[in-house]
C-alpha cells in the first residue's frame, strides 16, 4: 500500500475546518445584525394602537349663561277712558258742542266720545260737550253754538273746541282759555249740512277734518280728567257704595234724564224721562260712568235770540257730587280750583274716587232747580 496515499485524506481533513479567529467574527456580525432587528422592531407602532392618555385631566369650560329676556313694556292707556292702547296717537283732543233739544234728537257719534258733559242753556233745554281722543266716528252732529261755561269745561284738555257759532265774548273766551277754536261761522273746514234735517238741527262735522287743522301748540295727547281703577282694581263705587238700579236727574223743567243699570250691557242705558235715548242707527246711548256734580247755575247779562237769559254753570269751586259706576252709587265731593284744571272728585275717605274704565257722562245739575235720585 502506498503510504503516500494514505496520509493525503488526513491532510484534507484539517484544511476543511475554520480557523477560530473567524468564527467567532462571524458570531459577532450575527448578534449585532439580531441587536439593529430588534431595536428596530421595539420603535414600530401599530396603525391600530392607542395613544397612551396624560395623567393630567383637561379643564372643561363653564358655559356663559344667555341674558334674561327684556321685560314687556309697560301697557299704555288711553288718558281720557283708561282702556289699554297701545301706542297713543299724538293727536289732541277734540271737544265739540252737540245739541240736545227735542229736535235734535236723534244725535250722531255720541256713543264714540269718551268723555260726554250736559249742562242746561237758555230756556232750560241742555247741550252736551262731546269729547273725542280714542275714537273719531266718521260723523257728529248736530252742532251748535258755544257757551259761557264751556271754556272751563274743555280748557283741561288743552285741544281743540268745535262749535258752530256763538256770542263773540264766549267764543274770544274760547281762545282765552287755551283752546284752539274751530268755528263753522268764521269758515273752518269740516263742517257741512245735512239733508233731511231742518236749519238749524243739520250742522253736521267730520271729526277727522277738525284734526286736521290743529296747529303747532294743539298737537299733544290730553291728560287724564278723572282718576280711572288700574286693571286689577275696583272702582271706588263698587268698593265703598251701595247697588243702584237707576239714577233719575231733573237739570231743568225740560230736561229729566234717567240712568238705569243694564246687566247685560254691563253699563248705564240713557232715557229721557221714561223714552230711551238712541243715535240715528238705533244704538242706545250708554255710560261706563255716570258722574253727577251740584252746580250753581247764574244768569248773564247776556240774551239769546227770543231775549232769554243765557245761564251760566260755576265750573270753578266745589260742591256735591254723586258717582255711578259699576251697577252702584257713591256720595263724593267735587272740586276745580281753576278754569284749566280738572275736576277732583274726592270720596268720604278723602281719597280720590276711581272710575271704571271706559266713557263717562257728567251731569252738571243746578243746585236750585235740579234734583237727583237713586232707585
Amino acid at each position: 500500500m502506498d503510504r503516500s496515499a494514505a496520509a493525503r485524506p488526513g491532510r484534507a481533513r484539517r484544511t476543511a475546518k475554520p480557523s477560530r479567529p473567524r468564527y467567532l467574527a462571524a458570531a459577532l456580525m450575527l448578534s449585532l445584525a439580531l441587536g439593529v432587528s430588534a431595536a428596530c422592531a421595539a420603535q414600530v407602532v401599530t396603525p391600530d394602537a392607542a395613544p397612551t392618555p396624560s395623567s393630567t385631566p383637561k379643564a372643561t369650560p363653564t358655559p356663559t349663561p344667555a341674558p334674561p329676556p327684556p321685560p314687556p313694556p309697560p301697557p299704555v292707556y288711553w288718558p281720557l277712558t283708561g282702556i289699554e292702547s297701545g301706542p297713543v296717537p299724538a293727536r289732541p283732543a277734540l271737544a265739540v258742542k252737540i245739541e240736545n233739544s227735542a229736535d235734535a234728537r236723534p244725535q250722531t257719534g255720541l256713543n264714540a266720545a269718551d268723555l260726554v258733559w250736559e249742562e242746561v242753556v237758555e230756556g232750560g233745554i241742555t247741550r252736551f260737550v262731546a269729547v273725542y281722543h280714542s275714537i273719531l266716528p266718521p260723523q257728529i252732529g248736530p252742532v251748535r253754538s258755544v257757551r259761557p261755561m264751556d271754556p272751563a269745561i274743555a280748557a283741561p284738555l288743552h285741544g281743540l273746541f268745535a262749535f258752530s257759532g256763538g256770542q263773540q265774548p264766549f267764543v274770544d273766551s274760547v281762545a282765552a282759555a287755551g283752546l284752539q277754536v274751530i268755528s263753522y261761522d268764521q269758515g273752518a273746514g269740516g263742517f257741512y249740512r245735512l239733508n233731511g234735517r231742518h236749519a238749524p238741527h243739520n250742522i253736521y262735522a267730520d271729526p277727522a277734518a277738525f284734526l286736521a287743522q290743529a296747529d303747532a301748540a294743539h298737537l299733544a295727547a290730553p291728560a287724564a280728567q278723572f282718576t280711572i281703577a288700574a286693571p286689577d282694581q275696583l272702582p271706588s263705587a263698587m268698593v265703598a257704595g251701595t247697588p243702584a238700579a237707576a239714577v233719575r236727574l231733573k237739570l231743568s223743567g225740560l230736561s229729566s234724564p234717567t240712568w238705569t243699570w243694564s246687566p247685560p250691557d254691563n253699563r248705564w242705558l240713557r232715557a229721557e224721562r221714561s223714552t230711551p235715548s238712541v243715535e240715528a242707527d238705533g244704538t242706545r246711548l250708554r255710560a261706563d260712568n255716570v258722574v253727577v256734580l251740584r252746580v250753581a247755575v247764574v244768569n248773564t247779562r247776556f240774551t239769546d235770540a227770543a231775549g232769554n237769559p243765557v245761564p251760566e254753570t260755576q265750573m270753578v269751586g266745589s260742591g256735591e257730587a254723586l258717582v255711578a259706576s259699576g251697577g252702584h252709587t257713591l256720595a263724593a265731593t267735587w272740586s276745580k280750583n281753576s278754569a284749566g284744571e280738572p275736576v277732583v272728585l274726592t270720596g268720604a275717605d278723602g281719597q280720590p274716587v276711581q272710575l271704571t274704565p271706559g266713557t263717562t257722562w257728567v251731569e252738571l245739575v243746578p243746585n236750585r232747580s235740579g234734583s237727583v235720585a237713586v232707585g
